[in-house]
């Protein structure tokens, strides 16, 4: 043997001394559905049933064109005749385990499988049917191996389970019902003598506490944990004299001045367990945890830390559109980052545990989870409950991140189950019973799901803590961020609001491979995510992450004596103010007839970060240069101190009536302007351009731009939004160098029309409103056929309803037409119709040309085309007149709960209420159709006497 071979051999001799320490680990199958492999399959009913096939492991079998599909509520919508697809799939599967295992303890470790599963080794049962999809099991095979030679590994999946309350539990919901092994499935061996599992409580004061769960004792005498912190420094050591047989050993011990985990401050320690014989180390395993203290203080709130903290949270599937609920490290990841990027700090894992590494994330960037046993709204017999408590419990009983225990979901809870969460889970962690009905407090918990406003801030006033683990619906586009501020600060501010966990995280779309790969949401059932099926964010998301923001500023405008001084608030838990970076930047808006949307930065700075400690109120002083006042808009941006973007706000610095001003001064060219009439029509001419009004209702006709009539077939307004309009008058005269057509109706409503040399249509009108109304304004007509794009300086870039402004800055955005139905394929976000806020102008881009329009008002609302936030049999709310608007008002959304729909939107708080108009409302607003000639002499092109398509 030469000298490299003897080193290669020595490494390697070294490596597997090392790992003969620790658990080594053999997956069967993939390690998720990225990376998977293939099994032999055969399955009984459904598609390519009764033939042996390969299948892809971990998956669902539904996904890989197998079996057939069911969405739980099947049962209500079909009623008592209706069954589930109950197929039973087959796996089989040839491996090899290493010689050097034997000897060795070997399990056969399966993560989670739906339903039943039956597991044989060489033909031989491993243990009892496993019954309960959401869980990990595992069997002890060591006696069934063939040791270096090939293994036949034959598991049968039955979709639904042979015990009523499991497919109760499970299967008898409102999500997917799906079958298959859907997660990884590996051997795992150790010596002998191991370490089964750990259950950790480490607390805030320092002090550390485990019990070690032993097997097979026969010659260790030693148990020793250390305790390492982020950069692998020893904290903290003990040791426990362990006997021939033992089973369980508690150790305890403190350190001094740990650093806390929060889902601010997720700080991690690593504990390493080691058994050994004299100085000789048997086995070894690690477990990351962190160090904090939970209270629930009847009557006061939750307390992580000796600190009331209030839940910013969602309820979360485990999901992905091709793969169904099985998935992998890269979407569990992207979810957390997408729950953190809302300016969330907590989950609810509905309605299972989800997969490891789903929790692992969430320790390490910092969520609070609420880990919850499966029961959607009928309960596990208890026998069955037990087990599948301890398998849960035992996994997870590590994870700071989990604060409580959910036993059940919506009168799925067993209350003989209550009392076993605490037998495997040393720190003792709150359980709760997350209901639907008054009446269910438990722990001095309340979580009755679905309250309105009102009824909210009643039990707010009772005895028990109040955190809905379900409320606002986000179905189609409405609960999520809609109405979500008055919550929040009801929450917020009542001693007993524990905040909640919105419904939902993402749209559950399944990807029907027995229909073309197209997406499935189930009519009504399944659209309820602020995200869609593959993450698309909603308006809501972005209305969210405004309201939830830590650094809360509600500086809406600019004051006319703004110093750079803007109030703001902490609302973090633990953190201060001064933790996080500030930057400013004043920038200069894209105009009108710019081919680009967006903005220019002209300067930028950092602004001293405020000393705020959590929960108080203060000052960021911007120090801005003299001069800022010469930019159009102002930004400031807050991040974290791990460098995350918190929010972005924006401001305007310009009036809109300076806006307008700068428009009509880029129009260079002047051009005499005339009217004529008819029987019929007043007609404004100026250049080639020509604009009709009726005589009979003072309406908008027409719009010609050119000689050969080229129209642009805008029209037929302002048409007002509220009452019957009938004309009193309509007169035209000249106004300087101005035509004016000035319009009259019965009611008081004036109209008067003014076409100036510039090629500028104005137009100004007033209305007068006394009591509640939807909306208020005026609307026209323009075929939405015909829409290329949009582009608007104004909020954006999702559109807004009364209670769901938030999370839109200003800026010049650009959005090209589409007919995205929210919640529904294909989840083109941002939505292209709707209502728009804070408007300074609008261009349409159309197959007949352009069309810009402005305010010289502030506070506008356009409204774009036909859509609607939420839908029954009809859809809500209903629309003013015409098909584009200008508003002063605009209407609320409501929420929808598969067909219990909630349109009276003034349950749902303050912002939900309608609009109280009370005076005269007064607006001015410019239209100029086409583009300008903006005398550039160098012509690309000689424009052709004839368009043979157009003329």
């Amino acid at each position: 043997m030469n000298d490299s071979s003897k080193i290669f051999f020595l490494l390697c001799l070294c490596f597997q001394l090392l790992h003969a320490q620790s658990k080594e680990i053999q997956f069967l199958s993939g390690t998720d559905s990225e990376h998977t492999k293939e099994w032999d399959f055969w399955i009984t009913g459904g598609r390519k049933s009764g033939n042996w096939d390969k299948i892809k492991v971990p998956s669902q079998w539904e996904q890989q064109g197998f079996g057939s599909y069911n969405y739980g509520r099947d049962y209500v919508t079909y009623g008592k005749n209706f069954k589930f697809n109950d197929e039973v799939g087959v796996y089989k599967h040839k491996f090899q385990v290493p010689s050097s295992w034997k000897g060795k303890s070997i399990n056969i470790v399966f993560e989670g499988s739906m339903t039943d599963t039956e597991v044989k080794i060489n033909g031989k049962l491993a243990g009892e049917i496993h019954q309960g999809a959401f869980y990990e099991f595992k069997y002890d095979i060591s006696d069934k191996l063939n040791f270096g030679k090939e293994n036949i590994l034959e598991v049968k999946v039955s979709k639904m389970s042979a015990d009523k309350s499991v497919n109760n539990a499970e299967r008898l919901a409102d999500y997917w019902i799906l079958g298959g092994i859907f997660r990884p499935v590996y051997l795992e061996a150790t010596p002998k003598e191991n370490i089964l599992s750990t259950s950790i409580d480490a607390k805030a004061d320092g002090t550390f506490r485990s019990n070690i769960h032993l097997k097979g004792i026969e010659s260790a005498n030693n148990l020793k944990v250390e305790l390492f912190d982020a950069k692998n420094i020893l904290i903290g050591e003990s040791q426990v004299k362990i006997d021939k047989g033992d089973t369980l050993k508690q150790i305890q011990f403190s350190v001094k001045n740990p650093k806390f985990w929060t889902a601010e401050t997720p700080n991690l320690y690593k504990a390493k367990f080691t058994l050994k014989k004299n100085k000789k180390e048997i086995f070894q395993t690690e477990e990351k945890f962190g160090f904090r203290t939970i209270e629930i203080r009847k009557g006061d709130g939750i307390y992580i830390n000796g600190t009331k903290i209030k839940m910013k949270g969602i309820n979360r599937h485990v999901w992905w559109p091709e793969t169904g609920r099985a998935v992998s490290k890269n979407i569990d990841l992207m979810d957390v980052q997408l729950i953190k990027e809302m300016n969330m700090n907590a989950v609810r894992c509905s309605h299972y545990p989800p997969n490891k590494s789903f929790l692992k994330i969430c320790d390490s960037l910092g969520l609070y989870v609420l880990d919850e046993l499966a029961g959607w709204q009928k309960k596990y017999s208890t026998e069955v409950g037990k087990k599948l408590v301890r398998e849960m419990v035992t996994r997870d009983a590590n994870h700071p991140s989990i604060i409580f225990w959910s036993n059940g979901n919506e009168g799925g809870h067993n209350f003989d189950l209550d009392k076993e969460f605490a037998k495997y889970d040393l720190s003792n962690r709150p359980v709760i019973h997350a209901h639907h009905k008054p009446g269910n407090a438990f722990n001095g918990i309340d979580c009755n799901h679905y309250e309105d406003y009102y009824s909210t801030k009643k039990i707010l006033e009772g005895e028990n803590i109040y955190m809905p683990t379900e409320f606002l619906h986000a179905q189609d586009d409405g609960g999520g961020g809609t109405s979500l501020a008055d919550y929040w600060e009801l929450h917020w501010n009542s001693k007993k609001g524990a905040g909640g966990f919105i419904w939902a995280f993402a749209d559950e779309g399944l990807v029907r491979t027995d229909f073309n790969n197209q997406i499935d949401v189930n009519a009504i059932n399944a659209p309820d995510g602020v995200v869609g099926p593959h993450r698309e964010k909603e308006g809501s998301f972005y209305a969210i992450r405004e309201i939830y923001s830590p650094v809360k500023i509600d500086l809406k405008t600019l004051p006319n004596d703004f110093n750079g001084t803007i109030p703001v608030e902490n609302r973090y838990h633990f953190t201060n103010l001064n933790e996080c970076q500030f930057e400013w930047k004043l920038i200069k808006f894209k105009t009108p007839f710019s081919s680009e949307s967006g903005f220019d930065v002209i300067q930028k700075g950092k602004a001293e970060s405020p000393n705020i400690k959590p929960t108080e109120k203060g000052n960021i002083n911007l120090n801005l240069p003299s001069n800022w006042k010469e930019s159009k808009g102002l930004m400031l941006t807050a991040t974290d101190s791990f460098g995350k973007e918190i929010y972005t706000w924006t401001w305007k610095i310009n009036y809109n009536d300076d806006i307008s001003k700068q428009f009509s001064k880029t129009l260079t060219k002047e051009f005499s302007v005339s009217v004529i009439e008819n029987d019929s029509l007043f007609i404004l001419k100026s250049d080639e351009k020509e604009f009709s009004f009726g005589k009979k209702d003072g309406l908008l006709k027409s719009v010609i731009l050119d000689k050969k009539g080229k129209k642009i077939t805008f029209r037929n307004g302002p048409v007002f939004a509220n009452g019957k309009t009938e004309l009193s008058s309509i007169k035209s005269f000249a106004e300087g160098q101005n035509q004016v057509i000035q319009i009259s109706y019965k009611d008081g409503k004036k109209a008067v029309w003014k076409l100036n040399p510039n090629g500028i249509l104005e137009l100004n009108y007033e209305y007068s409103l006394s009591g509640d109304y939807q909306f208020a304004g005026v609307s026209f007509d323009y075929p939405e056929n015909y829409v290329i794009s949009a582009k608007w300086l104004g909020k954006g870039p999702y559109h807004v309803w009364k209670n769901r402004t938030q999370g839109q800055t200003y800026n010049v955005w650009q959005n090209l037409k589409n007919s995205t139905r929210t919640g529904f394929s294909p989840w083109i976000y941002p939505e292209f119709k709707g209502y728009y806020d804070d408007v300074s102008w609008l261009q349409l881009d159309t197959a007949e040309g352009k069309i810009t329009i402005g305010t010289k008002e502030e506070k506008m609302f356009v409204r774009l085309f036909d859509f609607y936030g939420i839908y029954g049999a009809e859809g809500y709310p209903k629309l003013p007149s015409g098909n584009i608007s200008f508003l002063d008002a605009i209407p609320s959304l409501g929420t929808v709960l598969a067909f219990n729909i909630n349109d009276k939107t003034e349950s749902l708080g303050p912002e939900s209420e309608l609009n109280n108009l009370n005076g005269t409302f007064k607006r001015t607003l410019y239209f100029y159709f086409g583009l300008p000639d903006l005398g550039d002499e160098n012509k690309q092109f000689t424009m052709p006497k004839e368009n043979i398509l157009t003329d």
